[in-house]
């Protein structure tokens, strides 16, 4: 599990390496997010970019715990 920071809030995600060789990050804590990168480091830069959309849609900080 990581950290990672959005907006001025911390949230945590999870990321799996799948068969395929690639790596996967969800996150319990906001709610939608998916991203999958060749590296770890990619997917944790992906899934900020996808937190950020998610808030950002939804309106504000709605992060779930």
């Amino acid at each position: 599990m990581i950290e990672i920071m959005v907006q001025k809030s911390t949230f945590r995600i999870n990321i799996a390496r799948l068969p395929e060789g690639v790596y996967l990050a969800t996150s319990d804590d906001v709610q939608g997010l998916v991203a999958q990168g060749r590296t770890v480091y990619e997917t944790v830069e992906i899934a900020r970019d996808v937190a950020r959309k998610l808030i950002e849609a939804q309106g504000g900080l709605s992060l779930q715990y």
